[in-house]
């Protein structure tokens, strides 16, 4: 009768193993770390780039509060046409890359009565303190517009947003989560870059797993501006998420020959 194999005790690593194993984990934080400045710059460089499409988006979104507000109180229609008036003339000297004559054009409708023309005043005073590098004075100005409940809501969830983007190196990851955790959802119009806000605080935290479902769920947002997306897509395969729905779309992203990809998948030869 044969006897019963002995218990073999588990091999034990070897240093060339550990040495790899350290080295790539090494390699991962590196590139975790280079990824968190690169979002860090982003954010900061936002408010610094040429004043054309997001001051476009901008516009958009006052003119559709003016629109609300004008059928909502008829009455003070001429007041508002003038408070409209005001605003694209100041725009006209952003555009034209006047900004102090800019701002001063945009003082008056500061202390305006009208919610929706004060906000969107401050909201672009607060942008052009942010490209001439006042920083403080543009957080002051976000939070005006953050903490004033009659600004349409649209407002105030984008100035705080912009505001805690300037202050994120100052704040508290909890404080970043408390804030924005409202607008960090997939239904709301800025969902992308607050979620990317909350996710880095998570990852200040040390919590991946909140971090990488967060990335994962903007890489996936067809919502989202598609550098924000590719970005988020790169961190959650860092933290070990797949969010990666289409492998073509991605291919193509990065310029790789998607069709040679294709053929070479299925097996075919040319």
């Amino acid at each position: 009768m044969a006897l019963p194999p002995a218990n073999t005790p588990p091999a034990t690593p070897k240093p060339e193993d550990e040495k790899k194993a350290r080295l790539k984990a090494a390699q991962d934080e590196a590139a975790l770390r280079e990824i968190d400045e690169a979002v860090r710059q982003d954010q900061y460089a936002e408010f610094g780039r040429t004043y054309g499409r997001p001051l476009l988006v901008l516009l958009v979104v006052g003119l559709a509060a003016f629109g609300g507000y004008l059928w909502w109180d008829g009455q003070r229609e001429a007041a508002l046409e003038q408070d409209s008036e005001v605003l694209v003339s100041a725009l006209d000297q952003i555009e034209a890359g006047n900004l102090q004559t800019g701002t001063e054009t945009l003082e008056p409708l500061t202390t305006s009565d009208n919610a929706g023309a004060q906000a969107a005043a401050l909201m672009l005073q607060a942008g052009i303190a942010a490209q001439q590098g006042d920083l403080a004075r543009a957080a002051t100005l976000f939070g005006q517009v953050a903490n004033n409940s009659d600004a349409p809501p649209a407002y105030r969830d984008l100035a705080t947003v912009r505001q805690v983007a300037l202050q994120f190196d100052r704040l508290e990851p909890a404080e970043v989560i408390q804030r924005l955790s409202a607008i960090a959802v997939p239904d709301n119009a800025f969902f992308g870059s607050a979620g990317e806000l909350v996710a880095m605080a998570h990852l200040e935290k040390g919590d991946r797993a909140a971090a990488g479902k967060l990335f994962g769920e903007i890489a996936k947002s067809d919502d989202a501006p598609q550098s924000l997306r590719s970005r988020a897509r790169q961190m959650a395969g860092m933290l070990g998420v797949d969010a990666i729905e289409d492998v073509d779309e991605v291919l193509e992203e990065a310029g790789a020959d998607t069709s040679a990809t294709s053929v070479q998948g299925t097996g075919v030869a040319q």
